[in-house]
């Protein structure tokens, strides 16, 4: 298989996806040594917003930077929220600019990619020119749902499950940029 999914659910829906082969909490991602191009999903509690409420496991924290070490290794993209602490703790700037691995950042919105709420996330980046990513779908669409509530909108929360579930078309996607990047490595060495 040519492309790994770190740190997906034990329900992921990579699991049901060909060609994709998936690390979850039983296959411990940090056993990862391959040279596969990485599609990543760090837990996020440990950086989110709530964190100081957060139990994360011990050494939870420190998958988010493993996971980017392999993808300015290997080639890939990490998928976190855009409020992450992650980007400033490592200096990455979520405004496009590439860093010294050559990665950037991509924010997107999951809504677009059929999540039921509007969740904001950031992209990272590694081994792909963004002219030649995958087209990014676009939604005019209000979402039913919330992430967390708030005083003004009476929307149903989206369940744990739901926040950390990776929509099929945002998967879809995702292999498909992996893809691009393990071609644009076999073409480079083929020279």
């Amino acid at each position: 298989m040519e492309i790994a999914a770190l740190f997906v659910r034990k329900d992921s829906i990579y699991k049901k996806i060909g060609g994709v082969e998936c690390f979850d909490v039983d296959r411990d991602a940090r056993t990862f040594q391959s040279s596969q191009v990485v599609i990543a999903h760090p837990p996020c509690r440990a950086w989110g917003k709530l964190r100081r409420f957060a139990k994360p496991r011990k050494g939870e924290r420190h998958l988010a930077t493993f996971a980017i070490r392999k993808i300015r290794e290997n080639g890939g993209v990490l998928e976190h929220p855009s409020t992450s602490t992650l980007w400033a703790k490592l200096g990455i700037k979520t405004n496009g600019t590439r860093d010294a691995y050559g990665g950037y950042c991509l924010p997107i919105d999951q809504l677009c990619f059929g999540h039921k709420a509007q969740k904001r996330t950031v992209l990272y980046i590694c081994g792909i020119e963004a002219s030649e990513l995958p087209a990014i779908p676009y939604t005019m669409s209000e979402a039913t749902h919330v992430v967390r509530s708030e005083k003004k909108d009476r929307r149903p929360l989206i369940t744990k499950a739901e926040r950390e579930h990776t929509p099929e078309r945002l998967a879809l996607w995702l292999i498909e940029t992996a893809r691009r990047i393990t071609s644009k490595q076999k073409n480079s060495t083929a020279r």
